[in-house]
């Protein structure tokens, strides 16, 4: 109970500190832009419903609450997940947590109140606060901690996280090149990565409106990488426990499913034009490919999985005898 209390508390406070690093980023930009507690006061309209801006107390001291509310329980969720797999905070982690809560806050935003609030912002800023927040949680987690590692000995002494860097960057680089494939073969290369940049950064609501920038590519680009991390840390989790209870397996596959119908169902929240500009049945065999790519890496880097899965079928194939 009491190292429960612990990691509660520790991430209790680093989510404190994150939501108040980026809270006082976005101060920064709005005084600088003279218009002082204008983030704040437009994503509160927004989750209102208020059909314009409403700078009022209330609604500000609501949308502070809240803030710091969702950044508490995120902290928290992130120090029992680091307690339950065994990983040390660092700042790695964090440039990852941080490009996830870029991708929460596009999405809830889009969901929840129905406006794109990254492009109302400006994707840039959003970007940075949200890397920064990230780094700011995972850096108080590791103080809190008292974790002094480099890079090389995390990567060395943590196996999840070595190998879900590895099956991410994987996974990524093997979509990007399926893509890239594809465009080049209709004449219209970096298509994909400029279509969603720009559907997303933008709201383009045709392919009229897709903006063929270096922006709009790169800046897709770290989200594209930053889901396939974040999606090899939970592959690489998986594939640790299986080697202890080889059913955990099936949730490997589940995960598959999961993100498979997840991208799809996004990318028709997102903009569903993007549906039939890109070919629904690319983007399926993308994530298959992506996928067997992760998947065979993962196999490779667990020989103790191979053979318990293989006692399994040897036994499974004397019973049928």
């Amino acid at each position: 109970m009491h190292r429960f209390n612990s990691t509660v508390t520790r991430g209790a406070t680093a989510g404190l500190i994150a939501a108040l690093a980026l809270a006082v980023w976005f101060l920064v930009i709005d005084v600088i832009q003279g218009s002082p507690f204008h983030t704040p006061a437009f994503v509160a309209s927004s989750l209102a419903g208020l059909g314009a801006v409403e700078a009022s107390v209330p609604l500000i001291a609501m949308y502070t609450a809240l803030h710091f509310g969702l950044f508490i329980l995120i902290g928290i969720g992130v120090s029992w997940l680091l307690h339950r797999t065994n990983t040390a905070p660092h700042f790695l982690l964090g440039f990852v947590l941080g490009f996830l809560l870029f991708d929460l806050v596009f999405y809830l935003g889009v969901m929840v109140t129905g406006v794109n609030v990254v492009r109302a912002l400006g994707w840039p800023a959003v970007l940075v606060g949200n890397l920064l927040a990230g780094l700011v949680l995972m850096g108080t987690l590791a103080r809190l901690n008292g974790t002094r590692m480099t890079i090389r000995e995390v990567l060395n002494e943590h196996q999840t996280v070595r190998e879900g860097l590895i099956a991410g960057m994987i996974g990524a680089v093997a979509v990007a090149i399926w893509f890239l494939v594809l465009d080049t073969a209709r004449g219209q290369i970096l298509f994909t990565p400029a279509a969603l940049g720009s559907a997303l950064f933008f709201g383009a609501r045709g392919i009229a409106e897709v903006q063929m920038t270096a922006a709009t590519v790169l800046g897709y680009t770290a989200l594209h990488v930053a889901a396939f991390l974040a999606v090899g840390f939970l592959a690489s989790a998986l594939a640790s426990a299986a080697e202890r209870d080889p059913p955990i397996l099936l949730g490997l596959g589940l995960l598959f499913v999961t993100f498979e119908v997840l991208f799809l169902g996004l990318l028709a929240i997102a903009a569903g034009w993007l549906v039939d500009a890109l070919d629904w049945w690319s983007v399926v065999v993308a994530n298959l490919v992506a996928a067997a790519a992760m998947g065979s890496f993962l196999w490779h880097e667990h020989p103790k999985l191979q053979q318990e899965l293989g006692t399994d079928i040897e036994e499974e194939l004397v019973q049928v005898d």
